[in-house]
């Protein structure tokens, strides 16, 4: 009798080298085989009489066969069969290309229901190479919901098909109830088995909503308990106990007064801090809301007691900026901070490394050369990582892992909808600046096309003569053959603009260049001594130039509405009125719908719930290192409400059970180590 565990290749009909071909979709086992859940459907289920189709339609007829299938030989490699199929309404005429059996496999004079896109109207309809089967086998492939699966080389979908159904023959029975009987029950939701039949061959569209339903609530449910479970397991890990420093000392040395979100965030944290477990904390968001006094506030407290603290930054020049912002607020307490990057020096490094181990600093900023083994740390108390997405995992564990179970603090200027946070960081505690500083300009935002180019030239000319400085992004580094002509690369843009402002000074930057040159023209920028910064997306996030007033984004439809709010908040950082201008030639009412978004709204979390919906959770972060195991069934983005009630049934659950110890559990605690083992490099 096969079980769940059992292989995909013993299976009738799969052998070595089809297995092989599931291999590549994740299907090892009959388990992940029923798990394989279709990516979409078609409705193969009303036939239509000929007469009443639509040209450009996909559609079941039901006819008979008027005359005996012709073969005809074209060329070589390419073969018709022909013949004509008539109803009570209508004909059509229907072609096979290259299956030549289909000439003594349909006969004259018998029923068939044919499944395929109709062309054409009247009385001249055709088919071209539609799924076709006897009226008397009708349920097979035609007059049905068909599942359709993701493929690869070596499988087609009636091979998954049989398969699933084998798979289901087998084990449909013994597949575990995940769910608890009480969530079940109080959320209304069907049984395992009807749920699994019912996703692959559903009997009808209702049935396939309640299977789905079941479904997703069990897979946000059981990725809840995880991260519950490793929420619990941290809550109780024990970590340096920090005395609480008085506060005063630190607001008062600052030159502006903090807002409520930041000493709320700093007071939460601090709680963390002194509260003899690990800290674990995330502190989010919008562009310009002050993340950073938050950390810098939380590494003075942890020099009071004694301890260091490591800072990492994703880019050299985010590094940079950050040690001239941390600098301002904590070298006039006598701290001792330095920087350690890919391109310190390497006697600097030296110096640097034997100051870690001994104790004798009180901050180091840096990029992944923070974690890189030679570097110790005698006293590490805190780390505080900037942009966490932008790290793996393991770069965030190694830097975690020099020190004696160090408090970590994550900030993250990437807006996220509270419903995907409370997954992607379900295992932090979560502090929202949800308050901006006073002085931060709004930005006036617009979506232009290439006939404005006169006018956004002249606008860019009039602030470079009131003094204001320009960023200008654009999707590419340099031309290439094999993207669109259209796009504009940032080298030959910048020329562009050299040659269109001759009395500006124009400058490049973009992620192939070294970090000395990156450096040297950023700090340029900074000091003023550039008019217009042409980039690509490194300036998107830290990047601080009071000055600059506007920013142009070219192509603006190859990037996320998130990635454009993020390049929007490098500028209205001082005194001065703002813009950012969107530029677009891309055509068709989606593309202006998603840029009309940012023009109406400059509140991050809002663009980011519409970038959410629109691209989904794989499409949001740019990567795989969004902290999220792949989901099969589940969309973060559509599927927000029932993720809502599956967390709640989770926290109260993990209320009453935290370790899932009970026996009614026992099914659930399988699926999340499981979900541990399989997707142990997804979560942060």
């Amino acid at each position: 009798m096969a079980e769940l565990q059992t292989e995909i290749r013993y299976l009738k009909g799969i052998g070595e080298k089809k297995a092989q071909a599931f291999h590549k979709l994740g299907v090892f086992t009959l388990y992940d085989l029923l798990s394989f859940f279709p990516r979409r459907y078609e409705d193969r289920s009303v036939c239509k009489p000929i007469a009443l189709t639509q040209n450009g339609e996909s559609v079941c007829v039901r006819g008979l066969v008027a005359d005996t299938p012709r073969l005809t030989r074209i060329r070589r490699g390419l073969d018709l069969v022909k013949f004509r199929i008539v109803d009570e309404s209508g004909m059509a005429e229907v072609t096979y290309f290259n299956q030549s059996y289909r000439r003594d496999g349909i006969h004259k004079g018998e029923s068939y229901v044919f499944f395929g896109k109709i062309e054409g109207s009247g009385t001249r309809r055709s088919m071209v190479n539609p799924v076709c089967e006897r009226e008397e086998a009708e349920g097979g492939v035609t007059g049905r919901i068909m599942p359709v699966y993701r493929l690869c080389a070596g499988l087609n979908q009636r091979t998954v098909m049989q398969a699933v159904r084998q798979g289901l023959d087998a084990c449909g029975e013994i597949l575990p109830e995940t769910l608890p009987e009480t969530v079940r029950r109080q959320e209304q939701l069907c049984p395992a088995r009807y749920a699994y039949e019912n996703i692959h061959f559903p009997a009808d569209f209702q049935t396939l909503e309640i299977a789905r339903r079941r479904l997703i609530f069990e897979e946000l449910f059981v990725l809840a308990c995880a991260l519950g479970k490793m929420r619990g397991e941290r809550v109780r890990e024990q970590g340096i106990r920090l005395e609480r420093p008085e506060l005063g000392d630190f607001w008062q040395s600052l030159p502006f007064s903090p807002t409520n979100a930041q000493r709320r965030a700093v007071d939460e944290a601090l709680h963390d801090l002194c509260s003899g477990s690990v800290m674990n904390r995330l502190v989010q968001g919008d562009v310009g809301s002050g993340k950073t006094l938050v950390a810098a506030a939380l590494i003075w407290a942890a020099w009071k007691n004694g301890l260091c603290s490591a800072f990492m930054a994703p880019t050299e020049i985010l590094a940079q900026q950050h040690l001239s912002t941390l600098t301002a607020f904590l070298a006039p307490f006598g701290m001792r901070i330095r920087k350690l990057t890919g391109s310190t020096t390497a006697k600097e490094k030296r110096e640097i490394k034997a100051a870690l181990k001994a104790g004798e600093l009180d901050l180091v900023i840096g990029t992944h050369a923070l974690f890189s083994a030679d570097v110790e740390y005698g006293n590490l108390g805190l780390v505080v990582t900037d942009e966490q997405h932008r790290f793996g995992v393991g770069q965030r564990s190694a830097l975690i892992g020099k020190g004696q179970r160090p408090h970590v603090l994550v900030m993250s200027a990437t807006p996220i909808p509270r419903t995907l946070a409370l997954i992607l960081y379900g295992d932090l505690d979560v502090s929202i600046l949800d308050e901006m500083p006073p002085g931060r300009q709004k930005v006036d935002t617009f979506a232009v096309n290439e006939s404005y180019r006169a006018r956004l030239n002249g606008f860019i000319r009039k602030l470079a003569a009131e003094g204001r400085q320009i960023f200008v992004v654009c999707p590419m580094v340099e031309e290439n053959e094999e993207l669109p002509q259209e796009l504009k690369s940032a080298e030959e843009h910048a020329r562009e603009l050299q040659e269109a402002f001759p009395e500006l000074r124009v400058a490049c930057v973009h992620g192939r260049m070294k970090a000395k040159e990156k450096d040297a023209v950023m700090a340029a920028f900074v000091a003023g001594e550039t008019d217009v910064l042409v980039s690509t997306t490194v300036i998107e996030v830290g990047v601080d130039v009071p000055n600059a007033a506007l920013m142009v984004v070219e192509n603006a439809e190859r990037f996320g509405l998130s990635q454009l709010h993020q390049l929007r908040g490098r500028v209205g950082r001082g005194v001065h009125k703002s813009w950012c201008i969107l530029v677009s030639d891309a055509e068709g009412e989606e593309v202006r719908s998603r840029l009309d978004i940012l023009c109406k709204t400059g509140d991050g979390f809002k663009v980011a719930e519409e970038d959410l919906r629109l691209r989904g959770p794989g499409d949001f972060f740019g990567s795989r290192q969004s902290g999220l195991p792949e989901m099969h069934v589940a969309d973060l983005g559509a599927d927000a409400q029932i993720l809502q009630r599956a967390q709640q049934a989770a926290l109260k659950l993990l209320e009453e059970d935290p370790e899932l110890d009970l026996p009614e559990d026992a099914p659930l605690r399988e699926r999340v180590e499981r979900l541990f083992r399989v997707s142990a490099d997804s979560f942060n």
